[in-house]
């Protein structure tokens, strides 16, 4: 199936009252999880690997490539519409190179930038990008981050509600991730969101909304969240943890050693990479109902 824009499953979302997930994959087998949960719930879903908690060395080394490689020929074969996006790219020239790869929509991380350092670096990609029929979205706001059990609040910023607007007008972005509470890496608990400050941004933003920190987003809160609109959530940390125990449940619990090739990259029941597959499946699957996806596909 042919890649469909970011800016089409947004407003096919916000249309139809549901948000679309992004679950961020890391290699192909996580990547092919996200695609056979989608298909099975029939269900819009953005593909795409994140930049900012991957080595800097690695990617500028040809790591964007390499991924945008990986990830165009899962998403043209999905039987359900998707794009491909790169996430959080840690500077504006991995963010041209990720649009040069192949990407069809894209994020600059500018969460620790100046105001007028962010708005110049968006709006360059934002040109560039558009021309090429590619979308980019925006942020505006620095979300906290866990450490452990610990929050790292040192650089996180809520976001202001009038200047939102005035960011997107002045930069074109499709879309735009906003910091009202939610939380970077938290797991075990939920993040306390400010619905009523969502609420505000909603009012002056004409653009689809997004939450980053999809992991400890309360679950009771994605319906009042889509209805302020959020037509995207990001999701990470739990598909790497869920994946992680997937992976070592399997090697606990393997009693024979059918050898190298069978445990590592046969795609068989012997598969260790593909038990843990098999336990991201069903998280997916969960997350894409509880953001009202299935069934939207058709």
């Amino acid at each position: 199936m042919p890649l469909a824009p970011l800016t089409t499953l947004l407003a096919d979302a916000r249309a139809g009252g549901y948000a679309v997930g992004y679950f961020e994959a890391w290699d192909s087998y996580s990547l092919e999880a996200v695609v056979e949960a989608a298909e099975a719930e029939s269900a819009p879903v953005i593909l795409g690997f994140g930049c900012l908690l991957v080595d800097r060395a690695w990617l500028d080394g040809g790591g964007i490539e390499a991924l945008s490689r990986l990830g165009r020929p899962v998403a043209e074969q999905a039987q359900v519409p998707t794009c491909l996006l790169l996430n959080e790219a840690n500077t504006l020239e991995q963010a041209r190179r990720g649009l040069d790869a192949g990407f069809t929509a894209l994020m600059l991380h500018t969460g620790r930038q100046s105001p007028t350092d962010a708005v110049e670096q968006v709006g360059a990609l934002v040109r560039a990008a558009h021309e090429r029929g590619v979308a980019v979205e925006g942020e505006l706001g620095s979300l906290p981050a866990a450490t452990g059990s610990e929050i790292d609040d040192a650089h996180a910023a809520l976001t202001d509600p009038g200047e939102a607007a005035a960011f997107v007008a002045a930069t074109g972005v499709d879309s735009l991730a906003v910091s009202f509470g939610n939380v970077h890496v938290l797991e075990g608990r939920s993040a306390p969101v400010d619905l009523d400050r969502l609420a505000e941004i909603h009012r002056l933003v004409d653009v689809p909304l997004v939450v980053h920190g999809g992991t400890s987003f309360p679950p009771e809160a994605v319906a009042g969240a889509i209805a302020r609109g959020v037509a995207k959530f990001n999701v990470g940390t739990v598909l790497k943890r869920t994946f992680l125990e997937g992976l070592a449940e399997a090697v606990g619990t393997r009693v024979d050693d059918p050898g190298p090739h069978e445990l590592l990259g046969s795609h068989s029941s012997h598969d260790l990479l593909d038990a843990g597959k098999r336990r991201l499946v069903p998280v997916v699957r969960n997350l894409i109902r509880l953001y009202g996806g299935s069934g939207r596909a058709a």
